[in-house]
């Protein structure tokens, strides 16, 4: 793997955060498993096709991308070698022969050129550093006419779950969700979209809204103990003193109540699926 040039990622998915993702696997692919269908379906994956699968993680995406590619191979990029280590173990346990995993940063690591079909991701491609040289880089993959679907998370304020952690501002500091700034919503806004994917060389770059429910939990409990054990919200936790996690922990719970349903904890997430093609000449 060439060095990756998103140190903080990669400090952050090479450790504890990448950790937290491959050990709860399933219930990450709960969380975003509804926008599975609409992801697949943009990209339109014929047998023989070769894939590429952006910031893959535990490999969900990229095992389903697997299926409908049939003679054809794909590959599976991502930062973290724990997700990535967990991906192989679930792509053998469904004896799919045609995936295999990379460690990389798609931003610079040397894809091979001209060789793939399609490229995909599921909320793998929000936290470059240089998004341009991202998609250039994974343009330059792409066969002439190749296409892209991908998925990024819109406007924060659509989002149930983001309005939820509301609730923990008095107590604790709360992750940035700001649009445009690097991290989560850096790519939340369509005229963003549409320059970064035109300076890095494609065409027929469009945004549609998808929107589906996303399952945090099999109740408020579950899932707020759940939401409080990834990412920037447990760090501030292990900073917090034992009563004040606690008054945190009633707080989210109690925001997450109204949510529950048969089914569990389920929320309306939104992102915006974006579609592009490398030109043919």
């Amino acid at each position: 793997m060439r060095a990756s040039v998103n140190d903080q990622q990669d400090q952050a998915w090479n450790g504890d955060e990448g950790r937290h993702w491959a050990d709860h696997h399933e219930r990450w692919n709960a969380v975003n498993g509804e926008f599975n269908e609409p992801l697949l379906r943009a990209a339109a994956i014929a047998s023989g096709d070769h894939v590429l699968d952006i910031g893959c993680g535990a490999g969900q995406t990229t095992r389903l991308a697997a299926r409908h590619a049939g003679e054809g191979q794909v590959v599976g990029l991502d930062l973290s070698q724990a997700e990535l280590d967990r991906a192989r173990e679930l792509a053998a346990a469904e004896q799919l022969a045609n995936v295999r995993f990379v460690r990389g940063d798609a931003q610079v690591h040397p894809l091979p050129s001209g060789v793939f079909d399609a490229a995909i991701s599921r909320f793998g491609i929000m936290f470059f550093a240089d998004p341009v040289a991202a998609f250039a880089n994974v343009g330059r993959s792409l066969r002439p006419g190749g296409r892209v679907a991908l998925l990024c998370k819109a406007d924060p304020r659509r989002c149930e779950w983001v309005r939820v952690f509301d609730v923990l501002r008095p107590f604790c500091p709360v992750p940035d969700f700001t649009i445009g700034e690097p991290g989560m919503f850096s790519l939340a806004d369509p005229v963003t979209i549409r320059r970064v994917f035109g300076d890095a060389g494609f065409e027929q770059v469009e945004t549609t809204l998808v929107e589906a429910p996303m399952t945090f939990g099999r109740d408020a409990d579950d899932a707020a103990g759940f939401l409080l054990g990834s990412g920037p919200v447990r760090f501030v936790m292990e900073q917090a003193d034992p009563a004040a996690a606690e008054r945190v922990r009633d707080a989210l719970s109690e925001a997450l109540r109204p949510y529950e349903q048969p089914d569990g904890v389920r929320l309306n997430g939104a992102a915006w699926l974006i579609t592009a093609v490398r030109p043919s000449s």
